[in-house]
């Protein structure tokens, strides 16, 4: 059974002549263990997707499935609680708390779930030294590089025992060996049972994937199993040139 499943998932914003269909009947799924990356323009709705998949925003219509419970029966504490326990996130913005030094960024979400301060402390460590950090661990997000704020936002996500992670162009900011370690955190997750959502433009990245799915305003066109080189992925899917 799919681990995460978006059945016919739509999502419309504004109304009238401002209405936006950011997804147009949606089916999506990924089993425990597996990798997807999404690609598309921007604007295509990937950002969407990973949002409604989350549980940070409900569908227009269709069914949002996580481990074969079904989103739209929760309430909001249970959402929430699905959220802190089982999904791990990594945004564009990246969502650090100024307050708290690299370390206890990482370590927060855990400890909340109940994690010993100490044990949570050791595996946020082993986190950020995986991503070159350690040197960094005790740094506030404002004494930090953008490129370093990001690999925190990572290891915040894959730390724990979450089985779903979301990863919004995670590597956007980072340079090909930073983002070759990533790219091994997640398939680290992944091994470990973790289904993983990678919302990319890299190819590069892409390729690192168990299957590629493209999106184009608001609709899955395509899948690749398993991906090309990165190479073909943008032959076979090029962004549109821009408007002039």
């Amino acid at each position: 059974m799919s681990y995460l499943e978006l059945r016919r998932v739509s999502k419309r914003y504004g109304a009238g002549a401002a209405e936006v269909q950011a997804l147009r009947d949606v089916n999506f799924a990924v089993e425990r263990g597996s990798f997807v990356a999404v690609m598309g323009p921007s604007g295509s709705g990937k950002s969407t997707l990973l949002t409604i998949a989350g549980s940070l925003e409900d569908p227009t219509s269709g069914e949002v499935l996580i481990d074969g419970n079904e989103l739209s029966s929760m309430s909001r504490n249970e959402k929430a609680r699905l959220r802190r326990r089982t999904v791990g996130y990594v945004f564009q913005e990246f969502n650090l708390l100024a307050g708290l030094t690299a370390v206890e960024n990482v370590a927060l979400p855990i400890e909340l779930d109940g994690v010993s301060s100490r044990k949570a402390h050791r595996a946020s460590m082993a986190a950020l030294e995986e991503l070159g950090l350690a040197e960094r661990a005790h740094h506030y997000p404002d004494e930090l590089s953008g490129g370093e704020r990001q690999r925190v936002a990572i290891a915040r996500a894959v730390v724990g025992e979450r089985s779903l992670l979301l990863a919004d162009e995670p590597s956007g900011a980072l340079d090909s060996n930073n983002s070759e370690s990533v790219m091994r955190l997640v398939l680290a997750a992944c091994r470990r049972g973790v289904a993983a959502v990678v919302v990319t433009h890299d190819a590069q990245l892409a390729s690192w994937a168990d299957r590629v799915v493209f999106i184009r305003d608001g609709r899955l066109v395509d899948q690749t199993v398993p991906p090309p080189s990165p190479e073909s992925l943008l032959e076979n899917f090029p962004e549109p040139a821009p408007h002039r």
